[in-house]
């Protein structure tokens, strides 16, 4: 196992893809699950921190430590199996996604959870609960979860299989492999209507899997994870549509989430039922002109969509989303429509694109990404778009705004060009996170909380459900070693 102490190598792992800053005294890469054990209980001992890290593709600083030791699952990096009849895979956590999804690819099989950035190590999908695009049709990371194994921040080996141990109403049990038992107590929380991965997972009666996943890496280092497979789909059509009104694009994003919905509800098979409606507003498709001159100038907004179809539905529901593009006024002449798998991938890199750019843009400046995360209900899209713009230009600040709007999920990126403007839009981004969670949604939809937002955790939750997510953090980690300073505001 190798260990890393001189600075001049171990400046990458102190930092993540929002910029934000860290220190630590060295860096350990463990090759196997043995090996975070002997880390975790030597920690443990000696009351060291300990950082995990993935590939550093967060955005909430929960990668970046605070002193102590980072521990990097890079060398953990396995592909373990790949069952093509029961449809699942075990992997390591340093497994990145990209490399699993070309892997499934040749044998017919996929796995949904898709987040922007493909570089991202699955290890850090779970510990993050991620989403993306299909997520508005296939649900988050845990979704696709059926095992992990986790070593405790003690050091103990934690095997969990979904549908094996659930909570007794908000009292949970569970055993590790040495026999030691934990006894944990569930906070009673209101399950909000939206994406939401602000905090523990705690609902009544739960899966106890449930409680790691999307847990940033507080209570423990997942060192195998156990993940469901799909068949893939026969087709997919594939589509970005250039609008020339926010209005008309947003109306349109609503009638196809409304319409999708619809169609699960019923189980129509010659139907709209949208794999992905991601939207982008005039700015977002500026930033993006140079890498994709074939923009239309005229166009103030756009939506990728993304359907799955088969050889016998592909002409009709085609038929159907050009229909409910004409119907909102949707510029077909110059929208772009896939026509093989290099123009899909093509969309793929547009989408994502806009996000490297922003980060690129900040990183120039040497600023942190002011990002936002929001998600509210479906019937508050419109109105809460509109009001965060108002906001953002009354400030007299850059941005751009996409995200996956079928989920309602904004992705709202100030651009500031100077320290100045920084701190201007650190006041405007508290309180439109502040805004999102008066309207019923979230601060934080997909990408954590980790260092950068936990004072808004505590303005999401009461005091009381705090309390109690702390005491679940203390039971499991008693020295209070691991990822500290991710979602709690107090250490001690």
């Amino acid at each position: 196992m190798i260990t890393k102490t001189e600075q001049n190598e171990i400046q990458d792992y102190l930092r993540d893809a929002s910029n934000t800053m860290g220190y630590c005294e060295a860096v350990v890469y463990p090759e196997n699950t043995d090996d975070v054990v002997a880390i975790l209980k030597q920690a443990n001992y000696e009351k060291t921190k300990v950082t995990v890290c993935g590939n550093r593709t967060g955005l909430s600083g929960g990668s970046v430590p605070n002193g102590g030791i980072v521990l990097s699952t890079e060398k953990m990096n396995r592909i373990l199996e790949i069952n093509e009849e029961e449809k699942f895979a075990i992997v390591e956590p340093g497994v990145l996604l990209s490399d699993f999804l070309n892997l499934l690819k040749p044998k017919k099989l996929y796995y949904p959870p898709d987040p922007t950035e493909l570089n991202c190590f699955l290890g850090g999908t779970v510990a993050t609960n991620a989403s993306g695009s299909k997520t508005f049709k296939y649900g988050p990371t845990r979704d696709f979860v059926m095992g992990i194994e986790i070593v405790l921040p003690t050091g103990d080996l934690l095997v969990l299989e979904r549908g094996q141990i659930f909570a007794q109403k908000y009292d949970m049990s569970i055993t590790t492999n040495d026999k030691k038992r934990i006894e944990l107590k569930i906070p009673s929380i209101k399950s909000l209507p939206t994406k939401n991965t602000a905090g523990y997972f705690c609902r009544e009666s739960m899966d106890a899997i449930d409680l790691f996943i999307g847990s940033e890496g507080t209570l423990g280092i997942l060192t195998k994870l156990k993940l469901q497979l799909l068949p893939a789909p026969q087709m997919v059509l594939s589509a970005v549509i250039f609008f020339n009104s926010e209005d008309s694009g947003l109306n349109f994003i609503e009638h196809s989430r409304n319409e999708s919905y619809n169609s699960r509800k019923n189980k129509s098979h010659i139907a709209i039922d949208a794999l992905a409606l991601e939207y982008f507003d005039k700015f977002a498709l500026n930033f993006l002109r140079d890498d994709f001159p074939n923009i239309p100038e005229e166009a103030n907004s756009a939506v990728w969509f993304e359907q799955e179809v088969d050889e016998d539905s592909s002409n009709q529901i085609t038929d159907l989303w050009i229909s409910l593009i004409e119907k909102h006024n949707g510029d077909l002449g110059n929208s772009w429509i896939a026509m093989n798998e290099k123009d899909k991938l093509k969309f793929v890199e547009f989408r994502h694109r806009i996000s490297t750019k922003v980060n690129e843009f900040i990183s120039s400046r040497n600023l942190r990404k002011l990002g936002t995360d929001f998600a509210v209900p479906d019937e508050e899209l419109k109105k809460f778009y509109f009001q965060l713009k108002y906001e953002v230009v009354n400030a007299g600040l850059d941005y751009v705004i996409y995200g996956h709007f079928g989920n309602s999920h904004i992705h709202l990126n100030m651009l500031p060009k100077n320290p100045e403007e920084f701190e201007k839009a650190k006041i405007l981004y508290s309180n439109m996170c502040l805004s999102a969670i008066k309207s019923g949604g979230t601060f934080a939809a997909e990408h954590g909380v980790g260092k950068n937002k936990k004072a808004l955790l505590y303005e999401l939750y009461d005091e009381k459900v705090m309390i109690e997510m702390w005491r679940i953090k203390q039971t499991l980690d008693p020295y209070l070693i691991l990822c500290s300073g991710n979602i709690f505001k107090t250490e001690s």
